[in-house]
């Protein structure tokens, strides 16, 4: 009886110790496979690839005396957006006609709307969030915000709340000529609109380089003073 005992006793250990064994070995193999150093197992180290870096080929600036540097300030003029688009506005000149303006630095210089114009079809100038204007206000008045096309000059004279495209008269953005007096204006500077995009002002030091210094002509009559 007591040796029926013990057998009993020493089986069921076997069995259990088997049972753990197996269990360890099935866990092991199902997550290292068939290997000692059981690589699977370790933590995957994660690794941000070093981008390859493209040597510089443009040649050091010399600068010398400060002449070069002098010279290339001259060739450019740099002016806020809103005061640019100003001068333009005030000039009320044709699209290709030269219009002068004074930029940052007091300097007079001479441009054209083909340089006005990114200022309504490119991005983040006005602030570095901005969306380019023609995001919205597009040449298909039918579903541009306000009727408003601000893609090309045409459509900027014309104006806004336009019937249709081939609609030539709109209300007037430009305020006669008068900058401060003006939609556009009030839309851009001054951002009283609780419009998406019209939120928030221009910013003053929103700066770009447009035009070129004016320089007057040797044909340009100049005014004799009487006695």
């Amino acid at each position: 009886m007591e040796d029926d005992v013990r057998k009993y006793i020493y089986g069921a250990l076997t069995v259990f110790i088997a049972g753990v064994l197996t269990w360890v070995s099935v866990v092991y193999i199902s997550a290292c496979g068939v290997t000692l150093t059981c690589r699977q197992g370790m933590l995957k180290v994660e690794r941000t690839p070093i981008p390859t870096l493209i040597p510089a080929t443009l040649p050091a600036m010399d600068r010398g005396n400060g002449q070069a540097a002098v010279e290339s300030d001259a060739d450019m003029c740099r002016v806020v957006a809103a005061d640019f688009v100003g001068a333009w506005v005030y000039a009320n000149s044709p699209e290709t006609d030269p219009f002068q303006f004074f930029d940052a630095n007091g300097k007079k210089c001479e441009s054209t709307f083909a340089e006005v114009q990114p200022l309504f079809d490119q991005p983040n100038i006005w602030r570095d969030d901005s969306l380019a204007c023609v995001s919205c206000h597009w040449v298909d008045v039918t579903i541009s915000p306000a009727q408003l096309d601000l893609s090309s000059y045409a459509g900027i004279k014309v104006g806004s709340r336009r019937e249709n495209v081939e609609s030539k008269k709109g209300t007037d953005i430009l305020g006669g000529g008068d900058w401060k007096e003006s939609l556009l204006y009030e839309f851009i500077v001054t951002g009283k609109a609780v419009v998406p995009g019209h939120t928030q002002a221009a910013a003053a030091d929103s700066f770009i380089v447009a035009g070129k210094p004016y320089v007057e002509s040797a044909s340009t009559p100049t005014a004799t003073p009487k006695p």
